[in-house]
Formats: C-alpha cells, sequence, structure tokens
C-alpha cells in the first residue's frame, strides 16, 4: 500500500526537481501546540508553550512555531521559505552503483514558497552513489583436517580440528559461511576418581537493610561453591568441608533517610512578553519537610507553567525576494550596441516581502546597476568542453529517472576591456558580458551546439515524507 506522503499530489516544478505536495489545514482557527522557538537547522520545534492553542493566536509572533495534534511536522510561523536540504541518505545499496535521496521542505505560514509552493510541500533530488566498487565474493572450505588427542587422560573431554578458507580464497571482503574449528566428546574410557574442594569466596552480597533499623542490624552475606573441582561420583570423591555460607554485620549505615515533601505553589509571575503568546511560571520549594539523610527529593516539578496572551502582533521582518533578470544591456541614445566593444548599463530588482505591523524594511537596495557589453546572438567562435559532472537523477520520484552529462559548444569571448572610466575622477567601473552568443564549433557527434551522455540510475528508493506517522 502506498504511505501518505506516496499517494499525495506529485508536482513537477523544472528539472532537476520534483515536488511531493502535502496539503496542511489553511485556517487560523484550529487547535495546535505551539512552541516558542523554530530550530533551523533540524526543523524541530523547541519549548513547547501550550497545547489546544488557536494556531492565529501562537502565530501572533513570527518567531513561534507549531505542530497540527498527531503530526511530526513543526511549522514555523514566519513567512514560508525553503529550508536547507538534509544530508544524503545512505546509498541504496553497499556494493556497486546504487542511488541516494535527500530533501527540503517548504516551511512557514500564511503565504507561499517560490513558485507558488504551498508550506509542507517536499522537494526532492535524486543522484547516483557507491559505497564500495564490487560485492562481496563467497570462499570455499578446504577438507577437514586431522581431529586433536583427547584433551584428558581418563573420563571425558574434547577434541578439534581445523579447516580453511581457501577453495577458492572469496574476494572483496567476503568469508566462508560456517566455523573454521569444530569441537565433539571423547571418552578416554578410564574413570578418575575426584575430591571436592572450595572454589574462593564470592563478593559479600548486598546489605540486608540500607540505614540503621533497631538491635537486628542488617547483615551481609556471601557463599562459595565446592568446585575446585567437584567431587566425582563414582568412583566417589570426598566433599568440601564446612559451611558453604558465611555473614556478618553491616558496619557504617547511616540514619535511616527521610523523603521530602512539597510547600505551597507561589505567586504566578507576570507575563513575560509584550506580543504574541508567553509563558507565565509558579514556582515551590521541596521543604515540608527537606529530604534528609539522602531521602528521595519530591517526586514531581517544582514549576509549572500557563499560556499568556498579549492578544497584539509581533514585528514581521521585510525579507528580500529573489533577484529578477537583469534587463537588457543598452546604451542611451545608440541604438545598437551589441557584438562591440561599446559598454552598456543594465539594472535589475528585488521586492521585499512580508513586511507587517511594524517590522523593519528589508536592509540594502531595491535595485542594483552594473555596466556591461552586450554579445546577445553574436556569432563567434567557438570550442567543445570538457565533460559536465554527471547531474541528479531525474525525476526523483518518478519512474525510471537518468542522470546526464554534457559537452557544449562555449563562445570564446572577445577581448574587450574588462574595466571602463565612465566618469573622470571616479575610478574604473567592471564591465561584464551579458547576453548568450552564437557558437560556432565543429560538429560532434553529429552534433554542433551540444552533445548528451545518458545512464540510468539503479536501484532507486521510493520517497516517503520522513515526517509521516507510522501507526
Amino acid at each position: 500500500m502506498p504511505t501518505r506522503a506516496q499517494a499525495s499530489r506529485l508536482l513537477l516544478l523544472q528539472p532537476p526537481l520534483l515536488l511531493l505536495l502535502l496539503t496542511l489545514p489553511a485556517t487560523g482557527s484550529d487547535p495546535v501546540l505551539c512552541f516558542s522557538q523554530y530550530e533551523e537547522s533540524s526543523g524541530k520545534c523547541k519549548d513547547l508553550l501550550g497545547r489546544g492553542v488557536l494556531k492565529k493566536d501562537c502565530c501572533l509572533n513570527p518567531n513561534y512555531a507549531f505542530q497540527e495534534p498527531g503530526s511530526k511536522l513543526c511549522q514555523a510561523c514566519r513567512p514560508p521559505r525553503w529550508s536547507q536540504w538534509s544530508s544524503w541518505a545512505p546509498c541504496s545499496v553497499t556494493c556497486t552503483e546504487g542511488s541516494q535521496l535527500r530533501h527540503r521542505r517548504c516551511i512557514g505560514w500564511g503565504g507561499e514558497c517560490p513558485q507558488e509552493v504551498q508550506p509542507g510541500t517536499l522537494e526532492w533530488q535524486l543522484q547516483a552513489c557507491e559505497d564500495k566498487p564490487c560485492c562481496p565474493e563467497i570462499g570455499g572450505w578446504s577438507n577437514w583436517g586431522p581431529w586433536t588427542p583427547c584433551s584428558v587422560t581418563c573420563s571425558r573431554g574434547t577434541r578439534t580440528r581445523r579447516r580453511t578458507c581457501d577453495q577458492p580464497t572469496p574476494k572483496c571482503g567476503g568469508n566462508c559461511p560456517g566455523e573454521a574449528q569444530e569441537s565433539e566428546a571423547c571418552d578416554t574410557k578410564q574413570i578418575c576418581p575426584t575430591h571436592g574442594a572450595w572454589a574462593a569466596w564470592g563478593p559479600w552480597g548486598a546489605c540486608s537493610g540500607s540505614c540503621h533499623a533497631g538491635p537486628n542490624g542488617p547483615v551481609e552475606r556471601r557463599s562459595r561453591t565446592c568446585s575446585a573441582p567437584e567431587p566425582s561420583t563414582n568412583p566417589p570423591g570426598r566433599p568440601c568441608p564446612e559451611s558453604a555460607y558465611e555473614q556478618r554485620s553491616c558496619s557504617g549505615l547511616p540514619p535511616c533517610p527521610v523523603a521530602g515533601g512539597w510547600g505551597q505553589w507561589g505567586p504566578v509571575s507576570p507575563c513575560p512578553v509584550t506580543c504574541g503568546l508567553g509563558k507565565v511560571v509558579e514556582h515551590r520549594t521541596c521543604d515540608r519537610p527537606a529530604p534528609q539523610h539522602g531521602g528521595p527529593f519530591c517526586a514531581g516539578e517544582a514549576t509549572r507553567t500557563h499560556v499568556c496572551n498579549t492578544k497584539v502582533h509581533c514585528p514581521v521582518n521585510g525579507e528580500w525576494g529573489p533577484w529578477e533578470e537583469w534587463s537588457t544591456c543598452v546604451r542611451p541614445k545608440m541604438q545598437r550596441i551589441s557584438c562591440q566593444e561599446i559598454p552598456g548599463q543594465q539594472t535589475r530588482s528585488r521586492s521585499c516581502k512580508g513586511r507587517n505591523f511594524n517590522g523593519h524594511r528589508c536592509p540594502g537596495e531595491q535595485q542594483d546597476i552594473r555596466h556591461c557589453y552586450n554579445i546577445q546572438r553574436c556569432s563567434w567562435k567557438g570550442s567543445w568542453s570538457e565533460w559536465s559532472t554527471w547531474g541528479l537523477c531525474m525525476p526523483p520520484c518518478g519512474p525510471n529517472p537518468t542522470r546526464t552529462r554534457q559537452r557544449l559548444c562555449k563562445a570564446q569571448l572577445p577581448n574587450f576591456s574588462p574595466t571602463v572610466s565612465i566618469v573622470e575622477g571616479q575610478g574604473k567601473k567592471n564591465v561584464t558580458f551579458w547576453g548568450k552568443p552564437s557558437s560556432l564549433c565543429e560538429t560532434l557527434q553529429g552534433q554542433k551546439v551540444v552533445v548528451e551522455e545518458k545512464q540510468p540510475c539503479l536501484h532507486v528508493p521510493a520517497c516517503e515524507d520522513p515526517e509521516d506517522e507510522k501507526f
């Protein structure tokens, strides 16, 4: 049967990524577990503030986080953004080529991640891996060697024989199944009379009590066995003399302990926050009576907490969205500068998103300007690149994923000046090539622009949500 994560709708964005969509309730009136900390590195909720808190109340503070009842998934109250990539899972096989997965999740509340992705959505990556280039091969045993002589000269003993793992010798860390040595009983047919003797005394056992308890004080005992050796029965050997047990009084015991008892709860502390939810604390002391002579401390907690609600939204600081594409490289009052050593200018901008309730504005500039050479669609001689590294396996959660590598026909850029002086006395400015030139290469494997190789990814694991409950 497929898991809940596998049964969820799959949303394909763009190579090399595939998203697994888990739809979460959007309403803020659902009761949740509210936490005062979201740990970015692990994606876990920390410091439980209260249970049955309304989601909209919990998220008055954007630094808080919540969990739906019965779910392991922790959702931050801040505006949604992608988590860090998880570490790569172990390779799907321990030898030869396999595959491994990693994931990230859209975490947040009250919005969407880039590409209109809902909070809770998983994004997967799959790559090829190889722990060992070969798999172990089992070896074969030689014939058994001769039996050794019996280990005793009378009564019964043991004898052993051996074999070696070399027919054939195992390869790549393999071994031979079974044991290299085996033993069996042997009988000399000779009777050995044996007289009993005491083995060493065992250690003293625990005291029968841990504190003073009247005239009949606690004692400790120890024992020994008639086993060094044990007397034989046929012919009969002499048993060990005296007793197998002895005892003595315990010394240096402390007075009996007194268990501690709780005092009354103290006054409730004031709410420690000025916005969102906080936590108020009550204290009590283990002093009625205090524990004495090693008696146990009071059972239970010395503090208890309650949630307090200011009903005030906390400030939400703005966060920059991604930079937009650079504008076309142009120069004012000149219609055409492409393919020439004439510097132009281009801009790009970004948006400050999510700012609310008097939060800080995004730091830095909204617009970026740079100088450029326009090489869009310029026809220049090119040369073939070396093979790229193998890419990720695509699709990561679909049937028959493959990986690809490429050689590209890359244009040889002209030897234009890397800097330019725009205004006298203000120094030189860097100039960047902009645009995609038309590269002219000799035909390679019947191609003029790109040569591509593909390989199937092997032993592919299933994409299963790590936060799914296993009931």
